[in-house]
């Protein structure tokens, strides 16, 4: 049987829009989810057919929901599960900007430790949010 309602937290785990559910926990409380233009908890059950618009890592991201999962599945099964409305722009830039976990940093021989200043500049530059 089909599932009517499952919890927007949970979802969006489970069709990994999120990389862990308390991530998903947190986006919600902290108002980044919005379920058909209103800020949801994360208990919020969710329906088909909802419009979600999810706020992450500074980009605004939407979807359309087509069926539920409580399961977090593969990438490939959690597809057909939403349609992605982002415009084509938004989704380009996202793309370019997630490029996976990158390498450690180097500072050059004989540069020594960052400074306060340094640190304060490294810390603005890395902030995304």
């Amino acid at each position: 049987m089909p599932l009517k309602k499952v919890r927007i937290d949970k979802w969006l785990w489970s069709v990994r829009i999120f990389k862990s559910r308390t991530q998903a926990t947190d986006a919600c409380k902290a108002g980044r989810v919005k379920a058909d233009g209103a800020s949801v908890k994360p208990s919020y059950l969710l329906e088909v057919g909802q419009h979600l618009e999810v706020r992450k890592n500074g980009f605004i991201l939407q979807y359309k929901v087509k069926e539920l999962l409580e399961k977090r599945v593969s990438a490939t099964l959690a597809e057909p599960c939403y349609d992605n409305l982002t415009p084509t722009e938004e989704l380009n830039k996202y793309q370019n900007w997630y490029v996976g976990k990158g390498a450690a940093e180097k500072r050059g021989k004989g540069e020594g430790r960052p400074t306060k200043r340094d640190r304060r500049d490294i810390d603005k530059f890395k902030s995304h949010d």
